[in-house]
C-alpha cells in the first residue's frame, strides 16, 4: 500500500514547479519594466520640449509634424521593408492606408491641444481612448456591466473636468500646491472647449490601435503595418503642410529650415519611432496596453518629475487627484464581469483594454 509520505513529497514537488515559471517570469519582466518606463519617461520628455519649442516659436504645427513624420516614416520603412517577404493582400493595405489619415489627424490634433492645454493635459487626455469600453459595452458587451461603465464615463469626464478648470495647476487648485518659489507665468484655466481637441486626439488614437488590431494578427505583421501607416500618414499630411507653411502663410509666419533642435530630435526619435517599439514590448510581454490604469500610474510619475523640472505650473495633490479619479473611470470604463470569467483569463491583459471585450479590438499600443 501507497504510504501518504510520498503523496505529500509529490504535491509539494508540484507546488514547486508551479511556482518555479512565475518567479522565472518575474525575473524576466523585471528588465522589461524598467524599459517600458524609461521609454515612457524620454516620450513624455520630448512631449515638454515640444510644448517649449512651439510655444516659443510659433511654428505651423501642421509643418512641425509633417517634418517629424517624414524621417520617421523612413525609419519605420529601412527597419520594417514592407516590401519584403509574403505579399501583403488588399485587405490588410487598405485599411492600413485609411488607418495613416487618422494617425494624421490624430497628430495635428493632439498637436494643437498640447499647444492650447499645456503638457500635463494633454498628456492625462490620451488616455480618453477608454471611452471606448463605454461603447463596445453598450454595443456588445454584458448589459448587467452597462452601469458600471456609465459610472467609469463619468469618473473620468469629471477627472477633465477638474484639469479643465486647473486643478492640476498651483494658480487654480483649491488643494495645496507643490512648492512656494513665485511662478514665472501663471496658467490660466483652460475651459472644456479647449479641452476638445486633445480628448478628441485621445479617442482617434484608441481607434487607431483598434484599426491596426484588427487587420494585423501577429506581431511581425504589425510592425510592417504600421511601417506604411506611418508612411501613409505622410502622405496624407504633405498638402496641408505645403498649404499651412508656405501657401497659406505670409513670409514672416513662414517655418525656417534650420538645424534639427532637441524638440524635433526627441519627437522622431522618442515621440513616434522609440515609443512604439517600447509599447509593442509592454503589450506582448507585459501584458500592459496604453489604455489602462496600469499605464496611467507610469505617465503621472512622469508628468511630476517633468514638472518639477520644467518649473511649470503645477500642484502636486490636484494632480494627484485628478490621476486617481480618471484612474477609477478607466477600470471601471473598461472592467469586466471577473466573476464569471475563466480561469485562464485570468492570466491575460484584463488591465482595462478593450481584448476582452472585443478579441480583434485590442489597443495595443
Amino acid at each position: 500500500m501507497m504510504s501518504p509520505k510520498p503523496s505529500a513529497s509529490a504535491a509539494a514537488e508540484g507546488c514547486r514547479i508551479a511556482s518555479t515559471p512565475r518567479s522565472a517570469l518575474t525575473a524576466r519582466s523585471t528588465p522589461l519594466q524598467v524599459i517600458n518606463i524609461l521609454g515612457n519617461f524620454v516620450r513624455i520628455w520630448s512631449v515638454y520640449s515640444l510644448y517649449s519649442h512651439l510655444s516659443s516659436t510659433g511654428d505651423s504645427i501642421v509643418g512641425f509634424i509633417f517634418s517629424c513624420l517624414v524621417p520617421a516614416s523612413v525609419i519605420f520603412l529601412i527597419l520594417q521593408k514592407p516590401w519584403k517577404g509574403r505579399p501583403l493582400p488588399n485587405s490588410q493595405i487598405v485599411p492600413t492606408v485609411v488607418n495613416g489619415g487618422v494617425l494624421a489627424l490624430y497628430f495635428v490634433l493632439w498637436a494643437k491641444g498640447l499647444l492650447a492645454c499645456r503638457p500635463l493635459v494633454a498628456l492625462l487626455a490620451e488616455y480618453a481612448g477608454a471611452l471606448l469600453g463605454v461603447l463596445s459595452a453598450a454595443l456588445y458587451g454584458r448589459k448587467v456591466n452597462i452601469w458600471k461603465k456609465i459610472g467609469g464615463l463619468a469618473a473620468m469626464l469629471l477627472a477633465y473636468y477638474l484639469l479643465s478648470n486647473g486643478w492640476a495647476t498651483r494658480t487654480n487648485s483649491p488643494l495645496y500646491s507643490f512648492g512656494s518659489e513665485p511662478l514665472e507665468k501663471a496658467t490660466e484655466t483652460t475651459g472644456m472647449k479647449e479641452m476638445v481637441l486633445p480628448i478628441t486626439a485621445g479617442i482617434l488614437s484608441a481607434l487607431r490601435r483598434v484599426l491596426a488590431r484588427r487587420v494585423s494578427l501577429k506581431n511581425q505583421l504589425k510592425r510592417r503595418l504600421h511601417a506604411i501607416t506611418v508612411a501613409s500618414a505622410t502622405c496624407f499630411l504633405f498638402p496641408f503642410a505645403v498649404w499651412d507653411t508656405i501657401l497659406g502663410s505670409t513670409s514672416d509666419n513662414i517655418v525656417k529650415m534650420q538645424l534639427p533642435s532637441w524638440a524635433y530630435l526627441s519627437t522622431v526619435l522618442f515621440g513616434m519611432v522609440l515609443i512604439f517599439y517600447v509599447d509593442n514590448v509592454a503589450e506582448e510581454n507585459l501584458h500592459l496596453v496604453f489604455s489602462s490604469p496600469r499605464h496611467l500610474v507610469v505617465s503621472t510619475g512622469c508628468i511630476i518629475i517633468l514638472e518639477i523640472l520644467y518649473k511649470m505650473d503645477f500642484s502636486l495633490p490636484g494632480l494627484l487627484l485628478c490621476s486617481v479619479i480618471l484612474g477609477f473611470g478607466i477600470l471601471e470604463a473598461t472592467s469586466l464581469d471577473r466573476s464569471k470569467k475563466r480561469p485562464l483569463e485570468v492570466h491575460g491583459p484584463s488591465n482595462g483594454s478593450l481584448h476582452n471585450q472585443l478579441r480583434i479590438s485590442e489597443l495595443p499600443m
